[in-house]
């Protein structure tokens, strides 16, 4: 009775909620409870921003928010079936606020149409955990009738798109990879160089995952006869190269589809050079993109023979 006087039914709905999962006492604490506060406040914010604000053209970061949308609501759903509700309520509540805190870097503080279809999903997500906070977001997008009683959302197979949730995980791991760089030399960057995979290390994907739609009982063997028959790099380079392109493919061929691999492989150059605005925001430095191989590329530390497909060479100066 205390907490709800102080911080409100919604934010002691979400503080308990948050603090155990199953049958477990939950852990109260006043400082969790001003952060779900705090967090209810941000939520009606966004929908304000989103109601009032007109929409700009439709990104790549459109179709990634709706589409990991989508992921979201299979496993809140999931976990709401087995009664998981923490991690059900982390999902609805800070899942989809990183989301949409992603989405917003990513297209430079624009919002797009995605943002509206986001935005009604989030809250009837939000209902069951926080009604109160759900109901007036709802009534803030001009939206009629109580949230508690609109349809639970289902996800939309059609909006789920491979090709650009893998990019934008390759983006990340990217900036992940040159912000340890920097933590190393603990200074600030002049320019960052990506180098890309030449094209006949995209030839070795793409005959790799060929390979194993063949299901051989030794695709790495059967990998390296390949690259020696076709003389792409030196025989001795060959057994430890063909181990990369698996290992590659294995990190995540258990999430996406061979196909989607292949074509984000494909099109890194295109993508990347879309992204280098991004890029220069984030990092705070020049960023050049060049393909291992290409002519004038500058390469001091010979960093262009590590790139990989999806896995780019990094040097930072």
């Amino acid at each position: 009775k205390r907490a709800i006087e102080i911080y409100g039914a919604d934010a002691t709905r979400m503080t308990l909620l948050l603090a155990a999962e199953d049958l477990d006492d939950p852990d109260w604490r006043d400082k969790n409870a001003r952060e779900a506060m705090s967090m209810l406040e941000t939520i009606l914010k966004i929908c304000e921003q989103v109601a009032s604000i007109e929409e700009a053209e439709e990104s790549e970061a459109d179709a990634w928010l709706l589409s990991t949308l989508q992921r979201r609501i299979e496993r809140i759903t999931s976990n709401m079936e087995v009664l998981k509700t923490r991690t059900a309520a982390s999902e609805a509540i800070y899942g989809l606020y990183n989301d949409w805190k992603w989405y917003l870097r990513r297209n430079g503080g624009r919002i797009g149409r995605a943002a509206r279809i986001f935005m009604e999903t989030w809250i009837k997500l939000l209902a069951p955990f926080i009604p109160f906070t759900a109901e007036e977001a709802w009534s803030i997008l001009g939206k009629s009738g109580f949230v508690s009683l609109e349809r639970w959302p289902e996800p939309d197979k059609r909006l789920i798109n491979e090709v650009v949730e893998l990019r934008e995980e390759i983006l990340t791991r990217l900036m992940e990879d040159v912000r340890s760089i920097i933590e190393v030399y603990r200074r600030n960057p002049r320019r960052v160089i990506i180098y890309l995979a030449a094209p006949s290390k995209i030839r070795m994907l793409e005959k790799a995952l060929e390979i194993l739609d063949a299901k051989p009982h030794n695709p790495v063997g059967e990998l390296i006869r390949w690259i020696m028959s076709e003389r792409i790099i030196e025989a001795k380079k060959a057994p430890n190269m063909a181990r990369l392109i698996f290992d590659l493919i294995s990190a995540y061929s258990s999430r996406y589809a061979r196909e989607a691999i292949l074509e984000v492989a494909k099109s890194e150059k295109t993508f990347y050079e879309r992204a280098r605005d991004f890029l220069e925001r984030e990092l705070g430095a020049l960023v050049e993109i060049y393909e291992e191989g290409a002519e004038g590329i500058y390469d001091p530390r010979g960093k262009a023979l590590s790139a990989l497909p999806l896995r780019p060479g990094i040097y930072v100066e």
